[in-house]
């Protein structure tokens, strides 16, 4: 049974290692260095106001999932950008799934008209995971540059709320 609730800077340190996790395996992040649970704690307070953060929690209350949507200034004010983590080896739970039904209802109580995923286009467990969602393929961006200095070619999909 999975849970879903609105993240807490308590929730901070269980998604850093979750997401370090998935960094140093490699392959489906554009992010390539370690974060800290204060990164986490930064980035939630970022623009509180127009993001929405989620975790999912096991039966033991243990993170194992959580997503994001925050304006960007690559986008109109009426979109956000999404990103979404889940524990490794916990994919096809519908982990996923749980985290969007709760992250699509805050789109749009925020006023957002669409949501933007910026996937790796090497990532295909991602690419399958947003298409499955609703969301449509609109633009490609090649040779994007990850911090790292590896070079990377990026899907943008669009999900319409």
């Amino acid at each position: 049974m999975i849970n879903v609730r609105p993240a807490m800077q308590l929730d901070a340190g269980s998604m850093a290692k979750l997401l370090n996790e998935i960094i140093t395996i490699g392959g489906t992040t554009a992010l390539v260095r370690p974060v800290t649970a204060d990164d986490l704690r930064e980035w939630m307070q970022g623009s509180p106001e127009q993001s929405a953060w989620h975790v999912a929690l096991d039966e033991s209350e243990r993170v194992v999932g959580f997503q994001w949507i925050e304006p960007s200034d690559q986008l109109p004010l009426e979109a956000a950008e999404i990103a979404t983590f889940v524990q490794v080896g916990q994919t096809g739970l519908g982990i996923g799934s749980a985290l969007f039904s709760a992250t699509a209802k805050a789109a749009k109580s925020l006023g957002f008209v669409w949501i933007r995923a910026n996937i790796r286009a090497d990532n295909e467990g991602g690419l399958t995971y947003y298409q499955s969602r609703g969301f449509r393929d609109y633009a490609v961006i090649e040779d994007y540059k990850l911090a790292d200095g590896s070079v990377v070619s990026k899907r943008l999909k669009r999900y319409d709320i």
